[in-house]
């Protein structure tokens, strides 16, 4: 057996790939092409094993392997990185389209069943796909979206899921230059954190902000975070970012005056850190480094955060054992499932502004904000609405028992100084009630 392959297979072995692939990320970064990563699982390979034998598995694997070997063109690299994993790399590519290809391929040999001696099975695989770098160009960031992708089209009942894109659709040669542009946007200063108001419902109090980054480009002005977000989850950026963010946001916070009482700080947090073991370490310096009594860190999660639900549950439960909350944003929009609801570790949830902005128009917004808002409640969780921009809009969800608001109705998006001019026009306001 040569070095770096698998005993079992005969093709590449996990750490042999993995070192691929980063070559070819390198490759692809360097050379502007298209890299399309597919990830394979056998489907129901545990039942294969327990009714034909551990011997029969293995020849089904070797054929899988021969299969693969079959779908790739020269040049392309096959592995096994797991039990019965696989995974097909394909550089040059033009788009998904040609990756989907593969795939379909792939099945089409699958649909030929597989007989050694007495036994036959029929094959099937589910397939995840993404691409760099419309989908990551950083090697680790694409292996974790194209297993997402798996996962995705797993829990949906399909064969095969391509990563979702994010942000705007541009071409690759702008796609490259931004993300030049955004590896030094720090340390030219070029980033800045932005609050916007979120008050009480009840009595317009103000109880918090949401902490929004923004990014003025030297060369292209304003850049809005649809763009720049997504390019920095793909490019391996984002954690930078996000540390910069919980710093920026703790210690502006920390500067802040006003007679409110407990004050929260929402800093959104990308689906790719929630999974990482070392968050809490980070959150818990930047607590160290800028908390003061009386401001509470609020992290805002995504629902997709929470398909690895044991181990997002994990590192949410240390999260919140430092003090901070936790808040789902967007909730109702993603994969929300009552079968782990019960066990969330979280402190809140926020009503999307998709069902927001249809309270006045939509009976079925009216319905699903009532339901969120009434099971939040029946869990001891908090409910943010986002997206006010009426009094009317207002009024319903005071009446649905909303608990905090933010919107254009109470304020936009301000730099620290502003934040604070607006805190001091707050609190006369409400001095004079």
């Amino acid at each position: 057996m040569a070095l770096g392959e698998d005993e079992l297979t005969g093709l590449a072995d996990r750490r042999n790939f993995l070192a691929v692939l980063r070559r070819q990320v390198v490759f692809a970064n360097d050379r502007r092409n298209v890299l399309a990563l597919i990830v394979m699982d056998v489907d129901g390979f545990s039942r294969i094993n327990a009714t034909h034998g551990f011997d029969f598995g293995d020849q089904v694997l070797r054929h899988l392997a021969v299969l693969l070997k079959g779908v790739g063109r020269p040049g392309d690299h096959t592995a096994r990185i797991g039990g019965d994993r696989f995974a097909l790399l394909l550089p040059r590519v033009l788009n998904s389209g040609h990756a989907e290809l593969a795939v379909q391929k792939l099945q089409r040999l699958l649909d030929v069943p597989f007989q050694v001696g007495e036994h036959q099975v029929r094959l099937a695989a589910t397939v995840g796909v993404a691409l760099c770098p419309q989908h990551a160009t950083h090697p680790d960031y694409l292996l974790r979206l194209a297993e997402k992708a798996l996962v995705s089209a797993r829990a949906a009942g399909i064969n095969c899921a391509v990563s979702p894109d994010g942000g705007e659709t541009l071409d690759l040669a702008e796609f490259w230059d931004i993300e030049i542009e955004l590896d030094g946007a720090l340390n030219r200063g070029e980033l800045a954190m932005h609050y916007q108001p979120q008050v009480r419902v009840g009595d317009l109090v103000p109880v918090g902000v949401e902490a929004l980054m923004r990014w003025t480009s030297r060369t292209r002005g304003a850049v809005k975070p649809d763009v720049f977000i997504p390019i920095a989850e793909r490019s391996g950026l984002i954690k930078k970012l996000t540390i910069w963010a919980l710093n920026t946001a703790l210690r502006q916070a920390s500067q802040w005056e006003h007679p409110f009482g407990e004050f929260t700080v929402a800093v959104n947090l990308p689906p790719a850190l929630v999974a990482q073991h070392d968050l809490p370490d980070l959150v818990e310096n930047a607590m160290k480094l800028w908390g003061r009594e009386g401001i509470v860190l609020v992290l805002e999660i995504t629902e997709r955060s929470l398909m690895d639900s044991r181990h997002s549950f994990d590192i949410l439960s240390r999260l919140r054992a430092l003090g901070a909350r936790v808040s789902i944003d967007d909730f109702g929009t993603g994969y929300s499932c009552l079968a782990y609801f019960k066990d969330i570790p979280a402190d809140e949830l926020k009503v999307d502004r998709s069902f927001v902005s249809g309270l006045l128009t939509d009976t079925a917004s009216v319905h699903v904000s009532s339901l969120i808002i009434d099971l939040a409640h029946r869990f001891g969780l908090a409910v943010v609405a986002e997206g006010i921009e009426d009094e009317p809009t207002l009024t319903a969800l005071r009446a649905l028992g909303c608990d905090t608001a933010q919107g254009y109705l109470f304020g936009r998006p301000l730099p620290s100084d502003d934040l604070q001019k607006w805190l001091d026009g707050a609190a006369l306001a409400h001095q004079g009630l």
